[in-house]
């Protein structure tokens, strides 16, 4: 197996360090604009081999798309990353020449990949994805709702003093801090409703967090987080090649589910060799689609500006 990392910053670096480790694929691939960076970085990685025990052969590489053939696998990461204050809306004007030039030029050299997004605005980049490739929906994937998703689990096991290894807690909708959704209703640990242990209160302020989550590291650390991002990024493509038929909430096409059409939107896939293989319906209560379609128009609102810059 083959996989390419495009972007060799901190959440590029931390995914291709993941996929190493595993030993997820036999060549990995660090691809980066910037002169030295990605070559840097995989010797970086490789002087680690002895010392963890892989032998993944990662190389890097700056601009040469040549490199990056026969990909099974691209995860896409370039663009810049947040500043406090930024949303990640704010992004879109500036990524998404990026990101339809690279997904573009890995296509030319890897015709059958499937590709992972996680540059933000991670919706409208997924969607611009789709767009621009025509390539089959099932092989364009949208990493955000895996993230924000353990985060969530997170932010429950602190309100629950457990391990978040025994929640099971989804996050749908866009990936934004004010279109994604927590679904407290349905979050469980070891099968047990945690709404028999949380208050709604506590619910709802778990949710809050989870919300800001990504917000709320920019400010502290003053840039995007890259530990869960990169970590995110490397359970998709370890649920690829390995064929696991997991399940995760991931921005995937919408063509009526959901209650959705011409969009790309975190909801519940099982993710294997072929990428996303099946959309799974959590049937949602009524408040529960109300706030699905009003994120839904928040991101389609996004999308709109793709039109404007003539890029779909």
């Amino acid at each position: 197996m083959k996989v390419t990392v495009v972007g060799a910053g901190a959440v590029g670096a931390t995914c291709a360090d993941h996929i190493a480790r595993k030993e997820l694929a036999n060549e990995l691939v660090l691809l980066d604009i910037k002169e030295g960076f990605a070559e840097g970085k995989a010797i970086d990685m490789m002087q680690t081999a002895t010392l963890l025990g892989f032998d993944t052969k990662i190389t890097g590489v700056t601009n040469d798309y040549s490199k990056t053939a026969g990909s099974d696998v691209v995860v896409i990461t370039s663009g810049l990353p947040r500043k406090p204050g930024m949303t990640r809306e704010e992004l879109i004007g500036i990524n998404a020449g990026i990101v339809k030039g690279v997904a573009e030029n890995i296509l030319k050299f890897s015709s059958e990949a499937i590709f992972i997004v996680i540059s933000n605005p991670m919706d409208t980049m997924t969607y611009l994805a789709l767009k621009s490739l025509g390539l089959p929906k099932n092989r364009i994937i949208g990493m955000g709702g895996t993230l924000d998703s353990a985060r969530f689990k997170f932010y429950l096991s602190q309100a629950l003093n457990c391990s978040p290894n025994d929640l099971q807690g989804f996050v749908i909708g866009g990936h934004g801090d004010t279109t994604m959704i927590p679904l407290t209703r349905l979050a469980t640990y070891q099968s047990l409703p945690v709404s028999h242990l949380l208050d709604k209160a506590k619910l709802d302020q778990v949710a809050a967090d989870t919300m800001v989550g990504g917000a709320t590291l920019t400010g502290l650390i003053g840039t995007s987080a890259w530990y869960a991002p990169g970590a995110a990024g490397a359970a998709l493509v370890e649920a690829i090649l390995r064929d696991e038929k997991k399940l995760f909430t991931c921005c995937v096409s919408l063509e009526g589910e959901y209650g959705q059409q011409d969009i790309c939107l975190g909801v519940p896939v099982i993710i294997g060799r072929n990428g996303w293989e099946k959309i799974v319906d959590f049937k949602l209560t009524e408040d529960e689609q109300v706030a699905f379609n009003k994120s839904a128009n928040a991101v389609r609102n996004m999308n709109s500006v793709l039109a404007e810059m003539k890029l779909v």
